[in-house]
């Protein structure tokens, strides 16, 4: 007897090879394979005579062949199936490419039905490759909304499509319904079972809705089920004491004024370290809006308690630029301020980690070095990451690792709307810094095409002449024929602009240099020994050049709208007056609508909340270790509504139960379980 845990090779007609196939996919036992959802859904209800079908349209005929199919062989590697069909209106001709055995399964005189894409000629009207199958077939593939699923090689729509049905048939009934009883009729939520069967197989498209809202809810409801339980553990974890200081002495040090944002975060954070429990708490704001300071802020504040800090950044030239940063701020306070990275000395190693060992450090600004296996802290109170995102959360937690339970502060420069930060931040504590620094310069932006690529050249001349310097960013590293466009790769665009500009000094640093080779140019830009840098988005998150007064973005339509604010960060950091250049030839109102909204806003909230509704979460982080698990049915860009509905109604729930060990929540809980089990390292 199957159950929900059978291995899916024991499905009838996947066995050994199939099943690897599966495996690739994720899929491992029935439960896995009826909870791998489709990606979209084909439309084959609409019936339409043969004459009436328009050109470009997709829709089932209804059609008689009129021929022997006749197999022809064009090429090696190329054969064609044709033949005639027709019903009451017309003629259809239809051809199957490769598929040769089509011939011997379509018989001339009998009735099909074809789905497929219609192109019309004049009175002449064909399909390609269109789905098949005889009038009237059970369970068949047209005359009803069919399941879209994403595929590797070995697995086939038909393979999959086929297995789900057997594995809803072996094991529907006992699909959990995870969901409390409560919840599902406050929501107004379809039982499990209907859900499942109609995602996979919709009576009709009002069944479909009901089903994806129902599994949506679920999705999210457990995740935000499963972040608040870790939520109201680490607020139960006894933290590090830290005593109370008076901030103004910190403040009055200053030779600026800190904003009011930058004072409540700093606020917010030290109610965390006074408040008994271990803080736990991200920073987030625009490119230039201060975070430094609200980490320097906070390290003074456990360092009056008499405990150390580690600060770790993503690359050895950022630890490079906040050891400097710190280092003005703290030292003149008093503090001891070191740095580890892996490119100083074994020497210069031993000396820092003796230093940290015997407490005669109050800061260490580093790299990954920091959480080497021979590194050891006194006194570890605070631990801080800039661009937090950038660390997978193995790192992370190795830092962490170091110390008793150390309090958390991480820091991001990539705004997220707030309905993505409820879920991927859910056991964080959240203070936004929404307001820049007097002073800081508005970057101006433009979106141009090629035709303007002599002017661009002009201003390049111009802005070098005046001793200022130009970022070029490229979104290939090398040029690839293979591609249907043509994207400036940086190496080749680089040798261009050298060309183009023979007085100027270009340099060129990319993803594939080894870590001290891309530290060693970014450097001599940094000191205007380079005029011209040309780059993939390894600038991203970068060193300050306050120099730098263009960004010059090629193939600008290539990179996500957060990730082009990012890259526009990196200048308009000094006291001259910047511009941002957005290069591209696509012209399709998407590109126009998603380009324009750079040119009209330096807002970095705005542009994410634009970013996630139009390209979904992927484009914030990437990699899945930064942050979230994979959302199986969920959209968070489109189903906003339901997430915030999803966390009211967790949150209601675990006031009530907050270890959910109720025997009513008994699945809910075994699936939060489960979550944390297969996405240990999505988890922040």
């Amino acid at each position: 007897m199957a159950d929900l845990y059978t291995d899916v090779r024991y499905i009838k007609g996947i066995g050994e090879k199939k099943a690897l196939a599966f495996n690739k996919l994720g899929v491992f036992t029935l439960y896995d394979l009826v909870s791998y959802f489709p990606r979209k859904y084909d439309d084959r209800t609409q019936y339409r005579p043969i004459a009436q079908v328009m050109d470009g349209e997709s829709v089932c005929i209804r059609a008689v062949v009129a021929d022997t199919p006749r197999l022809a062989h064009i090429r090696r590697g190329m054969d064609l199936v044709k033949l005639k069909a027709v019903d009451d209106s017309g003629v259809v001709d239809i051809t199957y490419f490769n598929q040769s055995y089509v011939k011997d399964n379509l018989h001339r005189g009998e009735s099909y039905v074809f789905f497929g894409r219609m192109e019309v000629k004049g009175a002449h009207r064909s399909m390609a490759n269109p789905v098949c199958e005889p009038e009237g077939k059970e369970n068949g593939v047209t005359g009803r909304i069919v399941p879209i699923y994403r595929m590797n090689a070995g697995l086939s729509q038909r393979v999959i499509l086929q297995a789900v049905r057997q594995g809803l048939a072996l094991c529907g009934e006992q699909l959990p319904d995870v969901l409390p009883e409560s919840v599902r009729r406050r929501c107004e939520l379809a039982p499990a079972r209907y859900a499942y069967e109609n995602v996979h197989f919709p009576a009709d498209y009002g069944a479909l809705e009901l089903a994806r809202r129902r599994l949506i809810f679920e999705e999210l409801f457990v995740l935000a089920c499963a972040l608040g339980r870790m939520r109201g553990e680490r607020v139960r974890e006894g933290g590090i004491p830290v005593r109370q200081a008076d901030l103004s002495e910190f403040w009055s040090t200053l030779p600026f004024s800190p904003t009011g944002a930058q004072r409540r975060a700093v606020e917010q954070a030290v109610g965390d370290l006074r408040g008994g429990g271990v803080m736990n708490r991200l920073v987030q704001g625009d490119v230039g809006s201060g975070k430094t300071l609200v980490a320097a802020a906070l390290i003074w504040y456990v360092w009056k308690s008499g405990h150390a800090s580690a600060f770790m950044a993503p690359t050895e030239i950022l630890a490079e630029q906040h050891t400097h940063t710190l280092s003005e701020m703290l030292t003149p306070l008093g503090l001891r301020v070191g740095k580890l990275t892996g490119a100083m000395s074994a020497k210069e190693k031993r000396e820092v980690k003796a230093a940290l060992k015997a407490g005669a450090l109050d800061l260490v600004v580093g790299t990954h070095a920091l959480f080497s296996q021979d590194v050891e802290y006194a006194n570890l109170a605070l631990v801080v990451t800039d661009e937090q995102h950038r660390f997978g959360v193995g790192q992370r937690s190795a830092l962490i690792g170091k110390g008793q339970k150390p309090h958390v502060l991480v820091m991001s420069a990539t705004p997220i709307p707030r309905t993505l930060a409820l879920i991927i931040y859910g056991d964080l504590d959240v203070s936004v810094i929404d307001e820049l620094p007097p002073g800081r310069q508005r970057v101006d932006t433009f979106a141009v095409d090629e035709s303007y690529r002599a002017r661009l050249n002009g201003f390049i001349r111009k802005l070098c002449g005046e001793g200022r310097q130009v970022f070029v960013v490229c979104p290939m590293v090398e040029e690839n024929d293979e591609l249907p466009t043509p994207l400036k790769s940086a190496e080749e665009h680089a040798k261009e602009l050298a060309a183009a500009f023979p007085g100027l000094r270009v340099a060129c640093v990319h993803g594939r240099m080894k870590p001290k080779d891309k530290d060693a140019v970014m450097t001599a830009f940094l000191a205007h020994e380079t005029d011209i840098l040309v780059s993939t988005t390894v600038i991203e998150v970068g060193v300050d050049v306050p120099n730098a007064a263009l960004m010059i973005v090629e193939n600008a339509e290539r990179f996500g709208l957060s990730q082009l604010h990012q890259l526009r960060g990196r200048v308009g950091r000094g006291q001259h007056k910047s511009w941002c250049i957005l290069v591209s030839d696509a012209d399709t109102e998407e590109v126009r609508a998603r380009l324009s909204i750079m040119t009209k806003t330096n807002d970095g909230f705005k542009i994410s909340e634009e970013d996630l509704r139009l390209r979904g979460p992927g484009d914030f982080f990437g990699a899945r270790q930064h942050g979230l698990p994979a959302m199986h049915v969920a959209d968070l860009g489109a189903d906003a509504g339901t997430l915030q509905r999803a966390q009211q109604e967790a949150t209601m729930l675990l006031r009530e139960d907050p270890g959910l060990s109720r025997e009513e929540h008994r699945l809910l809980r075994e699936r939060v379980e489960r979550l944390f089990s297969e996405s240990a390292d999505s988890f922040n």
